[in-house]
């Protein structure tokens, strides 16, 4: 199955397998925007605009092969439930983050934590699977003071310890210290290519986007060198129904990628 997009003047096809959705979640004033525009274009602002729902989508031809990512950054507030709850359920990759400088923060990312992995246990139940759920537990603005900290390493790492899916970082999106390793550790623990990460592909604009155009039959077999990435200028969130439709064909894909390593097996 192939999922047809426009960018532009390109439309790109990029097969359904290759389609991962990102979550960014956490309390509000953490800088969890901040990190998200750190990945989507490097750059940092200063002003703080309180975000509602953010989305994104940033499109990866990488040797050849299309890839497609959608980024959802999500509100601090949360004032609709149900809508937190789609968003974990529609989530393939997670981004947990706290400010280093803020207890309550850290207390929303471990009641979020818990939420994540009930709901997509329940997922997971229908397709009898282990849930494997790559997530980063982010510790904002260790460009602060010593003074200002209200959380210690050890105890965020404790969150991630004993589970080889989750991992912790300390990083600051002003400074941009440690961003592109958590990306980089993120999308191995999802087992996507390295060169999704921010600093391991070459960031095109969609005028010259002629390097996501689809290849001439005689040239599929040779894959393209290099890596690039391109942001979708006009991405709109997808609608609830296409969430549930989105939902209810991943779970049907993972029982039929069960049902084949049964078969193999035997």
């Amino acid at each position: 199955m192939m999922k047809t997009l426009s960018s532009g003047n390109c439309t790109l096809s990029v097969p359904a397998k290759n389609s991962y959705r990102m979550v960014v979640l956490g309390a509000s004033r953490v800088g969890k925007s901040s990190i998200v525009s750190r990945f989507l274009n490097g750059r940092f602002e200063d002003q703080y605009t309180p975000t509602i729902e953010d989305f994104h989508r940033k499109v990866y031809n990488i040797h050849g092969d299309m890839y497609q990512l959608d980024i959802l950054d999500t509100s601090g507030n949360h004032p609709f439930p149900a809508m937190r709850r789609l968003s974990i359920l529609t989530g393939d990759v997670f981004i947990l983050v706290f400010s280093l400088d803020s207890r309550e923060s850290f207390d929303e990312v471990k009641r979020l934590q818990k939420q994540i992995l009930e709901v997509k246990s329940c997922l997971k139940n229908k397709t009898k699977e282990a849930a494997e759920l790559p997530m980063v537990i982010c510790g904002n603005k260790n460009d602060h003071s010593e003074l200002c900290r209200q959380v210690t390493a050890m105890e965020a790492e404790l969150l991630v310890s004993g589970d080889e899916n989750c991992a912790y970082f300390e990083v600051s999106a002003k400074k941009n210290t440690n961003v592109n390793e958590m990306f980089y550790v993120l999308f191995s623990m999802a087992k996507l290519p390295h060169e999704m990460s921010p600093a391991l592909h070459h960031k095109i604009s969609v005028q010259y986007g002629d390097a996501f155009h689809p290849r001439p039959f005689c040239m599929r077999r040779t894959k393209v060198a290099g890596a690039y990435g391109m942001v979708s200028p006009f991405a709109r969130r997808p609608s609830v129904n296409s969430d549930l439709k989105y939902i209810k064909a991943k779970v049907l894909r993972e029982g039929q990628a069960r049902e084949r390593d049964k078969c193999s097996i035997q």
